[in-house]
């Protein structure tokens, strides 16, 4: 019997629930921890990013008018896709960071529960920041939240899985929909990571994940007029500075990178859920 020759796997772009190459054609190749070779990633151009803020504009009003509880729902069946992957993603986080095998079942196993954490707090975030105000009159002065819109997120090149679900599951949950660009260093647990989402019922453009260089794609999403927020945890000092000044353009929101190292394993708390939701604020005549 003849050797049977291996089916090397393609990653690709993930946008609006498909997996396309770039439109550029390009692609770089992605080493281990120990400078071998791993695969070849998909290049992301500055069409694919415009093709990525279209997608996710368009999933925005389905996705921020779903309720609450199905936004949970939703996070906790990627969830326990991304648990069935498990002996996958331990072996990419191996190759991508260098480390052992326990360590990386540890951080598959933090993602798991990260993404189960938010999963909770889908229906009880808006009941943390909305309020019913006092008012000098007869009226209801109710506030509660709304997401932002689209969010640009730049995701941090350490973490390649748990930071990556990290920055990912507090944007989506409050329903705001996304466009990822990918750490360029290790891609590929993030395309594995978008074939779980494929499969776990998240409408098609809600998250959408570019590979390739932030350097290159996200000066340009943080001035895309039609994306709402920048979340630059990510970006290095120089490309942070770029991107504010773009995202000044049509009044972004921003989240700037953190002044020291971030330490994935730690509480999230809910920064990352409030950065991108706005408060609407209505009266009401009582008795009315």
């Amino acid at each position: 019997m003849s050797e049977r020759l291996a089916v090397r796997k393609t990653y690709k772009l993930f946008i609006g629930g498909a997996f396309p190459r770039s439109e550029s054609g390009r692609s770089y190749v992605v080493n281990s921890s120990k400078g071998e070779f791993l695969a070849n990633a998909s290049k992301a151009s500055r069409k694919d990013a415009r093709e990525a803020v279209a997608a996710a504009r368009k999933a925005f009003p389905g996705w921020s008018a779903a309720t609450a509880y199905n936004r949970g729902q939703i996070l906790y069946r990627v969830a326990e896709m991304l648990e069935g992957r498990r002996s996958q993603f331990v072996a990419e986080l191996v190759d991508a960071d260098g480390v052992g095998v326990r360590k990386a079942g540890e951080l598959v196993d933090a993602a798991v529960d990260r993404l189960v954490w938010y999963a909770g707090w889908s229906d009880k975030i808006g009941a943390i920041r909305g309020s019913a105000n006092p008012v000098a009159g007869p009226y209801f002065n109710l506030s509660s939240t709304e997401p932002t819109g689209v969010v640009a997120v730049v995701a941090p090149e350490a973490g390649p899985l748990l930071g990556l679900v990290s920055v990912i599951a507090p944007v989506i949950v409050t329903g705001n929909t996304c466009v990822v660009v990918a750490s360029e260093r290790a891609p590929l647990p993030s395309i594995t990571l978008a074939e779980v989402l494929a499969t776990s019922d998240l409408p098609g453009g809600v998250v959408n994940i570019l590979t390739g260089s932030a350097a290159e794609i996200a000066p340009w999403l943080a001035g895309h007029m039609d994306v709402n927020a920048i979340d630059l945890t990510g970006a290095d000092a120089e490309l942070a500075v770029t991107c504010e000044e773009a995202a000044a353009e049509n009044l972004k929101r921003v989240l700037r990178p953190p002044s020291a190292k971030v330490d994935w394993l730690a509480d999230p708390g809910t920064e990352r859920m409030t950065a991108f939701l706005e408060t609407k604020t209505v009266w009401h005549p009582i008795g009315t």
